[in-house]
């Protein structure tokens, strides 16, 4: 897994490139305020080729930070970034690698039944009861993720993930209530604490879409001091002498600002409710920032206003350093499986983000 030594020496032989604030302080190291997302794509050996490619490239310039999840294109995402990791010219010890369990994975393509699939796959093996599927796709009981997470360090070919999120776990409010939802979350850490213990996660975070940035009376809100609550409980369960969440990730983006602009979150120490990023710069978790570029649609048009409170060279550099801007974002991920995309998006951080003032000027 990605160490200090390992991550300090990557930032060393980068570093004079970019920007003062690139590399980031992140779990036992530093890890590159721009990252590599691989969740866009058909499931195809040539999408295959150019994320192959693409991840390679950017890891030998730069970026340390690889995001995927076991369901990104059929599991092929992941066999990719594992690839990759072996092709280019970097230590395993000097990249922080992300991956994600939640959703149940296809296995090189999508099924022509994927319900016959999930039967056959999944129920009838054992490897999950019909109860904790939510949607017929998504669960979160500690066996799945067990079992998801061995699949993932294969497909990957590491001995261990640097950390594990719990994908999208506002899916279960769509088959059960918000309580119940809490109490699989704190069985899930509690198994993912046991997984830190043997060594095959340095850290676990929960990803989200929804969740965290939007307002309690939502239906997909879950109360990121809740979730906190429910990892201190696991560990505690587990008898290890410090909680293993990390990181949260969330959208972030010029369009979807709900985790700067939502108050939704009691503060831990304050009697005031702040957005998801004021509540995790409180308590020290990392925020990677997802859909960076809103899938494309902001490579090309950023607001006016705001673009011109932006630093770099185009509109995709820009709309990238938004999100490096935002207070409390470690890493901004962006999907990247082209590579004439990938010299531009790593140049981002050549610039310098937006200071606090002028990233709170962009609101007023």
């Amino acid at each position: 897994m990605a160490t200090s030594q390992g991550t300090w020496a990557y930032r060393d032989r980068f570093g004079d490139a970019f920007a003062r604030t690139y590399f980031r302080r992140f779990g036992p190291g530093v890890a590159s305020s721009v990252g590599v997302g691989t969740y866009l794509g058909e499931p195809t050996d040539a999408i295959d080729e150019r994320y192959r490619e693409c991840i390679t490239e950017a890891l030998s310039s730069g970026v340390n930070v690889v995001d995927t999840a076991i369901n990104y294109r059929c599991q092929r995402s992941e066999r990719v970034v594992g690839d990759a990791l072996r092709r280019a010219d970097v230590d395993r010890e000097e990249v922080v690698v992300a991956t994600k369990g939640g959703f149940v994975p296809f296995d090189g393509s999508r099924p022509d039944d994927p319900a016959e699939y999930v039967r056959e796959r999944f129920l009838d093996t054992g490897i999950l009861d019909p109860i904790d599927l939510a949607r017929g796709s998504h669960a979160i009981a500690p066996g799945f993720l067990d079992a998801m997470l061995d699949r993932s360090l294969s497909n990957l070919g590491v001995d261990a993930v640097d950390c594990y999120y719990v994908h999208n776990p506002e899916t279960q409010l769509l088959a059960r209530g918000r309580d119940a939802v809490y109490d699989a979350l704190e069985a899930a850490f509690e198994r993912l604490e046991r997984r830190r213990a043997a060594g095959d996660i340095d850290g676990y975070g929960v990803a989200t879409w929804e969740a965290f940035r939007v307002p309690r009376d939502h239906d997909a809100y879950l109360s990121l001091p809740e979730v906190v609550a429910r990892a201190e409980s696991a560990a505690e369960t587990v008898g290890v002498d410090d909680v293993g969440l990390t990181a949260i990730q969330l959208p972030f983006n010029v369009a979807m600002a709900d985790a700067f602009t939502v108050s939704a979150h009691r503060h831990p120490t304050e009697d005031r409710d702040v957005s998801a990023l004021e509540y995790a710069q409180a308590t020290g978790i990392d925020v990677v920032a997802s859909a960076t570029l809103a899938q494309g649609d902001l490579a090309s048009s950023i607001p006016e206003a705001v673009d011109a409170e932006l630093t770099g060279d185009t509109a995709a550099q820009r709309a990238i350093n938004f999100a490096r801007s935002a207070p409390g974002v470690t890493t901004a991920l962006v999907g990247t499986s082209s590579p004439r995309h990938v010299p531009e998006n790593v140049a981002a951080g050549t610039f310098e983000p937006l200071g606090a003032r002028a990233f709170d000027s962009v609101f007023e």
